[in-house]
């Protein structure tokens, strides 16, 4: 499962430039550079046969339909989390497009005009995405039934593993700029890292299609070397603001996590409830 967001610090470089500051009014000219087409978004029925491919795909993998319906529905709302950030930054309309077996992505009209933009971009995914936990939350209260908290705890996870700091996920776009803050080099030597640990995890535990894409990813980012997107670069301020915003996120995606396995934790003792 990954979540991919191009319009972030470590995006694919498609010719879209960021948003211009103002100008003066320029003189009409006869031959106006044309501007770059507007992105319709994803044609409505590959989108439908992607989500039902990607619901299924979830479904054959764990067994369970509760996970995979709670998976594809918190996937669409943490990147409408995506989507809300580009257009309240001017980098809308934002689309979404659903990735057959591998999850989706969040696609803005143009480039952030910051990084610090880009990290809020990048964060509104996962913190918007964990809302998607309260009617799984609401259910598993109203009929006291804890397959339920399977839904509470997939869309928990889909969050914490976006906010790894792997190339192409959240985390990635989020902490990325702080590391180049600090030295481009420990932001290439981390991401390297921490990619190369994801896709070990991902073949060592069977989640073949991911880790493969992972790597592809990886691979990307070490071709493109050092490149920065443009826009304004961070200010030191801005950086410490991007790792507060990083770590208070992970820790709600930890905390609606532990409300999801909390009876597993606990055997299930004193609530009465059988655990599925």
């Amino acid at each position: 499962m990954s979540d991919i967001d191009t319009s972030g610090p470590w995006g694919p470089r498609d010719g879209r430039a960021p948003p211009s500051p103002p100008t003066a009014t320029a003189a009409p000219s006869s031959s106006p550079a044309a501007a770059p087409p507007l992105d319709r978004g994803q044609n409505p029925v590959w989108a439908l046969v992607s989500t039902l491919l990607l619901g299924g795909f979830i479904w054959l993998v764990t067994q369970s339909w509760v996970i995979a319906v709670a998976a594809v529905f918190g996937l669409f709302v943490h990147e409408y989390g995506h989507v809300l950030a580009m257009n309240r930054l001017g980098m809308g309309p934002a689309r979404i497009y659903i990735i057959p077996f591998l999850g989706g992505l969040a696609r803005g009209q143009r480039l952030p005009a910051s990084e610090w933009d880009g990290v809020k971009v990048s964060l509104a995914g996962p913190a918007f995405g964990l809302l998607a936990a309260i009617p799984f939350l609401a259910l598993h209260y109203a009929t006291g039934q804890s397959l339920w908290l399977q839904g509470v705890a997939a869309i928990a996870f889909l969050n914490l593993v976006n906010l790894a700091p792997a190339p192409p996920l959240d985390g990635s776009k989020a902490l990325g700029p702080v590391l180049a803050r600090i030295h481009p080099a420990l932001e290439m030597g981390a991401m390297i890292a921490v990619g190369a640990a994801a896709i070990w995890w991902g073949f060592t535990n069977g989640a073949w299609i991911f880790a493969a894409f992972l790597a592809l990813a990886l691979f990307a980012h070490i071709r493109r070397g050092a490149w920065r997107p443009e826009g304004r670069r961070l200010t030191w301020g801005e950086a410490g603001k991007s790792v507060a915003l990083f770590l208070l996120t992970a820790a709600a995606c930890v905390g609606v996590g532990a409300l999801g396995a909390w009876p597993a934790l606990m055997g299930g003792a004193g609530n009465g409830m059988e655990l599925i």
